[in-house]
């Protein structure tokens, strides 16, 4: 159940950072910090990385912070940010229909 809430966690920061309206205006738009604002895959690295390291102060998930729990969740988060944000949008799942070209 931990595992599943720092997901949900992960996958929820990363949202927010990606496309939360609050963020539009202080939100770069340019360069390598604008790349990483666009990425959910890349973002999602650094919110289970931060989550992670902000877990010593929750209830909610407790992992030791060293470097193979750093690098392990960071990469789960990663993941599964990317994968939800892949197949989940405002209005649900992502159906996309392909037409026969045979």
């Amino acid at each position: 159940m931990q595992l599943l809430m720092f997901i949900l966690a992960s996958y929820g920061l990363t949202l927010i950072l990606l496309y939360g309206s609050i963020f539009n205006d202080i939100r770069p738009k340019e360069g390598k910090l604008g790349q990483l604002f666009k990425c959910p895959l890349c973002m999602g690295f650094w919110t289970g990385l931060f989550i992670l390291f902000i877990s010593q102060w929750s209830t909610l998930f407790t992992y030791e912070f060293n470097l193979s729990n750093a690098l392990i969740m960071s990469w789960l988060s990663s993941g599964t940010s990317y994968f939800l944000d892949m197949i989940v949008d405002d209005y649900g799942l992502k159906i996309s229909k392909r037409g026969n070209d045979a």
